[in-house]
């Protein structure tokens, strides 16, 4: 099977599921697909339910991070035209990806660099491992990186004898607790310091004996532990945030410094960058870096945005190659309603005013890319069916705050009519039916206006078994709604009763 540019389709890698459950020192373990792993949404949801740490960890990190974006958001007045900026440049890179490809191309190799193409996750991390091979060693550090999340990088270096130690902070912390990341930015948000404490002082070998919890200390810990990696590696593997067509640069944005640490000291960087992280002007950075660390970590800059052109004789590494990951994403650009999320520059604003993702969090998706844009882009690159298009209430705070203007909420209910309609026909399940049934007695009282009156009061009749204001249970087919969720107890009349009323005190 082809995609749209030609090249192969990514291959089904789906893994076994989780072994533990989140909040645990140890973590869900390394699944063999890191886009597909893990029990469906529901079931994973509704054991994340359970875990009240979590839900705090997860509570109070997300509305930490939505007030400050709030924030520097409300400082610029011109945000809205910002955002329009955005998804107009994003937009264009689409129409144009092959011949901008083809263009970044040119001006890497002429900058000194190595492009190499990817058709998928297996072709990808083949290249990066004879890469590290010819480099004659055994260890490479890493700035932190969705792609090679995507791709299982980590894991197929170890096949091959080779040690990737990653130097984000959040990322280290997932990694020495074979966890998986549940966030986009921030891979740890699942964990509380006192975790993190627990897990430096059973998995980082130099961690100091008399460690506490006090945030500091575990960021001295960790910066120890990873200096002397940075000091002696001879290779580096990053993602891009942007590669910018026109020039051949490629830029990186981060927090911590670790990332400008392995961008200039190693001798070989190796960037995997998905193809969609183009841009096609140097200026067009001027927007992006705008929008970017308002929409992620809520500040109005990056602390450390590094870009690097080719090689530079005598100024840091002196061999650069550039891996351009495919991996289904020619077959997403393919789809008219679904590319937009191609769009997406991974600032996980969504995730954070999501309220499906603060109550379950990222493990529960089963995929590197939680919350909903990880609902819209995992079912596309993995061309699989998938329950992630159910796991939003459909409010819409996620197209108000992505910085590219995603229309999430429609690609949703895109992605549920698809599966519909390739479900059309068939038998279903009890759930499906009910559905089926109540859809068609809803058509028939909205189809007159008397039915619909006499209809609208029934409703009223449930007070009788509520309390408090809540109705907590209901019989089936009622059941399929509460054994999950609370029904607010109905109004003592409808709205066409107080209306009725209304004219009649006149």
């Amino acid at each position: 099977m082809s995609t749209f540019l030609g090249m192969p389709a990514a291959r089904d890698r789906r893994g076994p599921g989780p072994d533990a459950a989140p909040g645990t020192l140890s973590g869900v373990g390394r699944p063999e697909d890191p886009l597909h792993w893990g029990a469906s949404f529901p079931d994973a949801a509704k054991a994340a339910l359970d875990n009240g740490q979590l839900r705090r960890n997860l509570g109070k990190a997300t509305s930490t991070i939505r007030t400050k974006r709030a924030r520097v958001v409300g400082e610029v007045p011109d945000w809205e035209a910002l955002r329009d900026a955005g998804s107009a440049v994003k937009t264009d890179v689409m129409a144009r990806l092959p011949e901008l490809l083809e263009e970044l191309e040119r001006n890497v190799t002429a900058r000194g660099g190595v492009v190499h193409w990817a058709r998928d996750a297996a072709e990808a991390n083949r290249i990066v491992a004879d890469l590290v091979r010819a480099r004659d060693t055994d260890e490479v550090v890493k700035v932190k990186s969705m792609a090679t999340q995507e791709i299982g990088l980590n894991e197929a270096l170890a096949e091959e004898g080779i040690a990737a130690v990653e130097t984000d902070l959040a990322e280290l912390i997932v990694q020495l607790a074979d966890d998986m990341p549940s966030h986009i930015l921030v891979p740890a948000i699942h964990r509380n310091r006192t975790e993190i404490r627990d897990i430096f002082l059973e998995r980082m070998a130099d961690a100091p004996p008399d460690l506490t919890d006090v945030p500091r200390e575990l960021a001295m810990a960790a910066r120890a532990h990873l200096r002397r990696k940075f000091l002696s590696a001879k290779v580096a593997i990053s993602g891009a945030n942007f590669a910018v067509a026109d020039t051949g640069t490629l830029a990186v944005v981060e927090s911590e410094g670790n990332g400008r640490m392995c961008l200039t000291m190693p001798e070989t960087l190796i960037t995997v960058m998905g193809i969609e992280k183009l841009i096609p002007t140097f200026d067009d950075l001027e927007v992006f870096l705008q929008l970017l660390p308002r929409s992620s970590t809520g500040e109005r800059m990056n602390p450390y945005t590094s870009m690097w052109t080719g090689v530079t004789p005598g100024d840091g590494p002196q061999e650069f190659h550039l891996v351009l990951l495919d991996n289904g994403r020619t077959k997403v650009l393919a789809d008219e309603a679904g590319r937009a999320a191609l769009h997406c520059i991974r600032c996980s604003a969504c995730l954070n005013v999501c309220p499906v993702y603060e109550r379950v969090g990222g493990h529960a998706y089963g995929s590197v890319y939680p919350g909903p844009i990880g609902a819209i882009l995992t079912p596309q690159l993995t061309g699989e069916e998938s329950d992630l298009p159910y796991a939003s209430t459909l409010c819409g705070a996620c197209y108000e705050v992505c910085p590219v203007k995603i229309d999430i909420p429609s690609i949703l209910v895109e992605l549920r009519a698809r599966e519909v309609s390739m479900t059309a026909g068939s038998a279903g399940d009890t759930a499906d039916r009910v559905w089926s049934a109540a859809m068609k007695a809803a058509s028939f009282a909205m189809a007159d206006g008397a039915r619909f009156r006499r209809a609208a009061r029934v409703p009223r009749l449930l007070r009788a078994i509520s309390r408090n204001g809540v109705i907590r249970k209901l019989p089936f087919p009622g059941s399929l709604w509460t054994r999950s969720r609370d029904l607010m107890e109905p109004p003592k009349q409808t709205f066409r009763d107080w209306w009725d009323g209304r004219e009649d005190q006149r």
